[in-house]
């Protein structure tokens, strides 16, 4: 199969979480981590974009296999649809995965299978649309097509990440081609606030919540015993 980059969006301070998003921890490992490990075995080229790349310094090569590419924002305001812009700018393969670090179960399977349609179909989106809407931070790209019709939409003032879906051939994936590819689900769970955090998490911890394969799921005050690649929390 064609080469596949994977871009994960690191973000920025979160008012909200108190810390960047992609350095807050769930069951004790932190969220950028978790993107890492569940979705570097898919990337041909692996990228995370950051305005802070120094907040990424604890990242070993062992949770990168010691290809990761850390790039800023092209555009000094950030934005959903200059995010998705840098992805596809820093990639160098024909086809684009772009994932936000907050969702906390990405999947692979998804965006391998959203990459064949995209490999046999020519299209320039392929992209999970649920009940919410259109899920582009969980989608694959075309780079050569979609490049030109983010920086047209960003030109005209555009910045929303789905503004300029209707200048492109779209293929959505609905909730069953979802849960075919993926279907244990909770592909586009994210948190938001410390309290959302916190619930999804107890329902992990509790069994509540189906735990997801290759998931090291161990409770946080005693992972925090033996930091996963160098993180350790600011006091």
């Amino acid at each position: 199969m064609e080469g596949l980059t994977v871009v994960i969006q690191a973000g920025g301070e979160s008012k909200r979480m108190g810390k960047p998003k992609a350095l807050v921890s769930f069951c004790g490992i932190p969220l950028i981590c978790r993107g890492l490990r569940r979705l570097g075995p898919l990337a041909d080229q692996l990228i995370v974009t950051t305005n802070e790349p120094c907040n990424f310094d604890f990242l070993c090569s062992g949770a990168t296999q010691g290809r990761l590419e850390l790039y800023r924002d092209i555009y000094s305001s950030r934005g959903a649809l200059s995010g998705i812009y840098t992805a596809l700018h820093y990639a160098t393969l024909p086809s684009v995965a772009i994932v936000a670090c907050d969702m906390v179960f990405p999947s692979a399977s998804l965006l391998q299978a959203e990459h064949r349609v995209l490999l046999d179909t020519k299209a320039d989106v392929v992209v999970p649309k649920t009940s919410h809407g259109y899920e582009p931070f969980h989608a694959v790209y075309r780079r050569e097509s979609c490049l030109r019709l983010v920086k047209e939409a960003l030109d005209g003032g555009e910045t929303r990440a789905t503004s300029w879906y209707d200048k492109a051939k779209i293929v959505e994936f609905t909730l069953e081609d979802v849960l075919a590819a993926d279907p244990r689900g909770g592909s586009f769970v994210n948190v938001n606030t410390p309290e959302e955090l916190k619930y999804i998490e107890e329902r992990v911890l509790s069994g509540e919540m189906t735990m997801i394969d290759g998931d090291d799921l161990r409770h946080p005050v005693l992972h925090k015993k033996n930091p996963p690649c160098g993180y350790q929390e600011p006091i």
